[in-house]
């Protein structure tokens, strides 16, 4: 393991700050954590036409890929919260599109990560695998 779990999550803390959500109020961060030790941040961007918002987990991964990066994924970590209060409430986990969106990076990598769900008084793992169970991805398309 070459991320450390609680660096991982103030880099999703960190992300939450920069969150653009002017309509729901409610901030998400999310990191990503690489084989090589890298991370990768995002916040969530919403949008006045409310299905063009893009989820923190979405907006990283968009990152990710646009920079070329195809390394191996080892682990995931979500935070939010209402503007002020971000982790404060119950832990968050990725929304279904973000399961998907991160199946992918996963399969390039052939990794199963581990989602860090975080909330105030506990931080739920679990695989992205059990998130997202029989999940389709690039090698269902060879």
């Amino acid at each position: 393991m070459s991320w450390d779990r609680d660096s991982l999550i103030a880099a999703a803390l960190a992300a939450a700050d920069k969150a653009y959500a002017p309509y729901s109020g409610f901030h998400v961060g999310a990191a990503l954590g690489f084989a090589d030790g890298s991370v990768v941040t995002g916040a969530n961007v919403e949008n006045a036409s409310y299905g063009l918002t893009l989820c923190a987990e979405t907006v990283a991964v968009g990152k990710l890929l646009s920079d070329g990066q195809r390394g191996k994924l080892e682990a995931v970590a979500v935070v939010g919260g209402k503007a002020g209060a971000v982790g404060v409430g119950a832990p968050v986990s990725p929304c279904g599109r973000c399961r998907q969106v991160l199946n992918e990076v996963a399969q390039l990598g052939g990794t199963d990560p581990i989602v860090l769900c975080v909330g105030a008084d506990a931080v739920l793992e679990v695989r992205l695998s059990a998130l997202l169970p029989h999940a389709f991805g690039p090698a269902n398309l060879v």
